[in-house]
């Protein structure tokens, strides 16, 4: 393994297990220091002590790289592997091999923490067909999202990366994780969420609105605009370091009748702090005949890997493979999302 895979297999495993940023950041900070270099001056500078003078490279990180250049397992990858390396779940993987994609990841565009071309080399490395790129819409200003104009220069962005990753059976695709709006409506303009390949949905704001106008919010945003997924549909938290959180109260067979009605596909989030919808809206929303797309909601790069659990969930509430979207090809995916 090279230096380089040492220090990135090292930060996915990190994330993987949803270490604080701060530490991976060192890992990947260093991958990007040592990149530039050839194989033989990285060896010169491990046996000389000298990785430390490159900006970005640290103590620790000139351990794992001097260690990797010798043609060892280094031992921060060893000890990281015991920890973080096994299986996240005891059940899912038949349904994770049938996904070709992820119809909802964050880069550091918005919230994420690492580039867009860094989430897009390790979806291939997961065996990805296609990433939907959805970073947030202007209104989370929180989370950093993107105007109009911001938007327009990502999809620039996003070209370019396919053009350099053609060739590899892999796609990019231009998408959003949008607000829904107080009454219904989504937060970017109609002209650029035309411009997009798959629009993700989700409240942020305003979770504790009482049941009925919260109903009528959903309802609405799933009727009449062009959103093709409904993201982590209560917004609950169930764990993790930013606490817990109820999720917010609607009539959910009338939003899910209406996803029915109007194809918009329910999220089952991956993430295992959300586990969202919980399980007995998950299987109402089952039999009310709903497509389902199961998405990792990734903000860095290993935690693309969570696929597998909302998997696991899809298994247990017996969801037909047919009915969840990104099982599809990507030319019948995008069909049906700009239908």
């Amino acid at each position: 393994m090279s230096p380089v895979a040492a220090l990135r297999r090292i930060a996915f495993l990190l994330e993987r297990g949803r270490e604080d940023t701060y530490k991976v950041k060192a890992f990947r900070t260093a991958a990007a220091a040592i990149l530039p270099l050839s194989e033989e001056d990285v060896r010169r500078r491990a046996a000389e002590g000298t990785l430390t003078e490159l900006s970005g490279v640290g103590a620790s990180t000139a351990k794992v790289i001097t260690e990797a250049a010798r043609g060892e397992v280094p031992q921060r990858l060893q000890d990281t592997e015991r920890i973080h390396g096994g299986p996240l779940t005891g059940a899912g993987e038949r349904l994770r091999s049938k996904l070709r994609g992820d119809l909802h990841s964050h880069s550091d565009w918005s919230d994420g923490g690492s580039p867009i071309e860094e989430m897009a080399f390790t979806a291939i490395e997961l065996g990805h067909e296609y990433l939907v790129l959805t970073d947030h819409s202007p209104r989370l200003t929180i989370a950093n999202g993107l105007s109009a104009a911001r938007l327009e220069r990502q999809l620039g962005v996003v070209d370019a990366v396919n053009d350099h990753l053609a060739g590899h059976g892999f796609t990019l695709l231009k998408g959003i994780e949008v607000d829904i709006l107080d009454d219904g409506s989504l937060d970017q303009t109609d002209e650029m969420l035309a411009k997009l390949q798959l629009r993700v949905a989700s409240v942020h704001s305003k979770l504790k609105m009482e049941k009925e106008q919260m109903t009528k919010r959903m309802v609405t945003a799933v009727s009449t605009t062009r959103m093709n997924v409904l993201g982590h549909c209560t917004g609950r938290l169930v764990t993790g370091n930013r606490g817990t959180r109820p999720g917010s109260q609607f009539d959910a067979r009338k939003v899910f009748e209406a996803c029915a009605e109007h194809e918009v596909a329910v999220e089952i989030n991956s993430r295992p702090e959300r586990r969202d919808p919980p399980t007995k809206l998950l299987e109402l929303a089952r039999d009310a005949g709903c497509l389902f797309s199961i998405d990792s909601d990734a903000h860095a790069p290993g935690q693309l890997d969570f696929l597998v659990l909302g998997c696991e969930r899809a298994e247990m509430a017996g969801i037909e493979e047919e009915r969840i979207i990104n099982t599809w090809p990507r030319d019948r995916l995008l069909a049906w999302a700009n239908r």
